[in-house]
């Protein structure tokens, strides 16, 4: 039984972060290790997190080195301390950040490389034409909406904030171009039955 519990408010928080985490494609037990080290007040080492999750030392460190690896965590010493602990950056815009960052050069590069690999062969029937057409139309998409992201990267996290608080604002305002002008976006053509 563990010296030392977690309250239930962040017990409650480090299980649903673990219960997502699975949803996000993590590890349920990584997803926890981590929400207990973003909502602590210190930074916490392996076997502190281990005895607050109740999870073996094997699992903790497996965790925590999975968590380094995506950049999620800082190592930290502290002095007379031969123990490493861990903390999450400060900045949850850093955090948001960092995994968008990760998330695409895990899984999105790989696919836009594919793409773009695919797009430069030539086409040898009408239905490797019509995958090929398909094919571009997702790399524009892709492409375009990494080159968005990485401008909204640039900006200064109160600015990014204010432009995802004006996001309605926007809608309304490209709508009533497309009513002024007349333009109406794309309908998706029906399938052919």
């Amino acid at each position: 039984m563990p010296t030392a519990t977690l309250p239930p408010l962040n017990r409650q928080f480090v299980a649903h972060f673990g219960e997502m985490g699975s949803k996000w494609g993590i590890n349920r037990t990584v997803g926890q290790i981590y929400a207990l080290i973003f909502i602590s007040e210190r930074a916490l080492n392996a076997d502190e997190i281990a005895e607050l999750l109740e999870f073996s030392r094997s699992n903790v460190s497996m965790g925590l080195k999975e968590l380094q690896a995506w950049r999620l965590v800082h190592l930290r010493h502290q002095p007379g301390d031969r123990r490493e602990y861990f903390e999450a950056p400060a900045d949850v815009w850093e955090i948001f950040r960092v995994l968008a960052e990760e998330r695409r050069r895990r899984e999105i590069e790989p696919t836009l490389s594919m793409l773009r690999s695919a797009l430069l062969e030539s086409p040898a029937s009408d239905a490797e034409r019509h995958a090929q057409e398909r094919m571009r139309e997702m790399h524009d998409l892709i492409d375009r909406l990494m080159k968005w992201f990485d401008d909204v990267q640039r900006l200064a996290p109160e600015t990014a904030m204010q432009l995802m608080g004006m996001g309605a604002t926007v809608t309304k305002v490209l709508g009533l171009k497309d009513r002024i002008t007349g333009s109406t976006p794309k309908k998706k053509k029906p399938a052919a039955g």
